[in-house]
């Protein structure tokens, strides 16, 4: 199967979107967790979280344009500077999922989506209680994309906190052993399996 720009161009819609989504493989699975002004709570979906440094140590994730759609998450961060992200474990991925839909700004993900707020190191934005890693993060940067209108996002790690069980001793995170899933697309998820490690390769 071929597909041209052109034939992607005149791909129907739900199809392409579906199409370049998944094209890229698997995405980290996580749930982004904000507070407003006025003490409204917030939690949604992400899957376009990624590593931009380990010192100082960044993470990023894209924002998509927000003509048509309320951005809660970006708003509240822009309001607040502090957000957390937690990684999305098999034993939630159907609440986890739920909180793409559109709530109204007053209404909390967390409650509806039976999730449990949790205020960890006397952090100003909400944690994940059911999550097994999660982060602590304030606002650092956003460069804006002018291709599609998009945002890149750019926090400064805070704080972490790992369930003791996932932290090996070379400080990798076994994302196996806790259940982590990634997505494919916008709405398929697919558990994790370490397979393989190698050492650091030295020509």
């Amino acid at each position: 199967m071929h597909f041209s720009k052109q034939d992607i161009l005149n791909t129907p819609r739900i199809e392409r979107l579906n199409l370049i989504n998944s094209i890229t493989g698997i995405k980290p699975a996580n749930l982004i967790g904000t507070i407003s002004k006025d003490s409204h709570t917030n939690l949604a979906i992400f899957s376009s979280v990624i590593h931009l440094g380990s010192s100082p140590a960044l993470i990023g994730f894209i924002t998509r344009p927000n003509k048509k759609v309320r951005r809660d998450t970006l708003n509240n961060i822009l309001d607040t500077k502090f957000y957390t992200i937690n990684h999305i474990h098999k034993d939630f991925i159907e609440q986890s999922h739920k909180t793409s839909g559109r709530f109204n700004k007053d209404v909390s993900e967390f409650k509806t989506c039976n999730l449990t707020e949790d205020y960890l190191f006397d952090f100003p934005a909400p944690f994940l209680k059911e999550s097994r890693v999660k982060l602590g993060l304030k606002l650092q940067n956003i460069i804006k994309i002018p291709d599609n209108e998009t945002k890149l996002i750019v926090g400064s790690i805070e704080h972490i906190y790992i369930d003791d069980i996932a932290l090996e001793d070379n400080g990798d995170i076994n994302l196996q052993i806790i259940n982590d899933v990634g997505i494919g697309g916008l709405n398929n998820y697919y558990k994790l399996e370490k397979i393989a490690h190698y050492p650091y390769f030295k020509v």
